[in-house]
């Protein structure tokens, strides 16, 4: 974990705002320094910070810059950065949350076209994509957009050329080598190989989005009958969430 943090980076990003950058190499050791960074800048209250909004591999912090200048938030995230080098990082017990999705069909136009491009028989598309829990490295595009590590490269699909214009609510796609699901409706050019009937944002919840940062995403197949009880149930605010714990390991 040292060598990460000896290369650690301050850039400046605007009048208001400072990247604090891991490295460029998406992967869950650099995005656990990015996850246990965000907990300790949140919790140390530095005067001026507006909020900050961690990705694969850094944080961006946006201040005010009428309250706080670079240099005193860059000294303040040094001190930061200097107890981080000092964490032991142990094995973390990480929230997972299990996705329920119905595959194939009206409800994933293109898994046939994934199974086909890949050359693997499409129930084993699904016996893939459902094998293993998948980091949620980040949020965005999207309100509540999960960004997905963990796709086994032989599901790699590249994007499609042309996005389509309207990709439904809760679609669960393949583009390139990452997986994920749509919060809303909205233009997408990744592949559709089903949906699941949970909302990743909901406006009018006491938490707005289904997942954070540090979470892990457990796709589970289901019937098609299954897809619109489940959905009913949302709609009726009586859905019970399965949410269980994934240990993940020391690195």
């Amino acid at each position: 974990m040292d060598s990460f943090l000896d290369d650690v980076k301050l850039l400046a990003a605007g009048e208001g705002g400072l990247v604090v950058e891991f490295g460029a190499t998406i992967s869950p050791t650099i995005n656990l320094c990015v996850q246990t960074f965000m907990r300790m800048v949140s919790g140390s209250k530095v005067n001026g910070m507006i909020e900050a909004v961690p990705s694969y591999c850094s944080v961006v912090i946006y201040f005010d810059p009428f309250k706080i200048t670079r240099a005193s938030l860059t000294k303040q995230i040094e001190v930061i950065l200097a107890d981080l080098q000092l964490t032991k990082f142990g094995n973390l017990v990480r929230r997972v949350v299990h996705i329920p999705v119905c595959y194939g069909g009206v409800l994933g136009p293109d898994l046939e076209y994934v199974a086909k491009y890949t050359g693997i028989m499409a129930k084993q598309v699904i016996k893939m994509h459902t094998g293993q829990p998948y980091l949620v490295y980040m949020l965005g595009f999207t309100p509540g957009f999960p960004y997905l590590g963990g796709l086994s490269d032989l599901l790699n699909v590249p994007r499609q050329e042309k996005p389509r214009s309207r990709v439904p609510v809760g679609s669960v796609g393949i583009g390139g080598n990452q997986t994920g699901f749509y919060p809303i409706e909205s233009p997408g050019e990744w592949w559709l190989i089903g949906r699941t009937p949970l909302k990743a944002f909901d406006p009018t919840r006491s938490e707005p989005f289904l997942l954070a940062p540090g979470d892990y995403v457990q796709f589970e197949s289901i019937p098609f009958e299954q897809y619109f009880s489940i959905r009913q149930e949302v709609a009726k605010g009586n859905y019970q969430l399965k949410v269980s714990a994934e240990e993940q390991e020391k690195v």
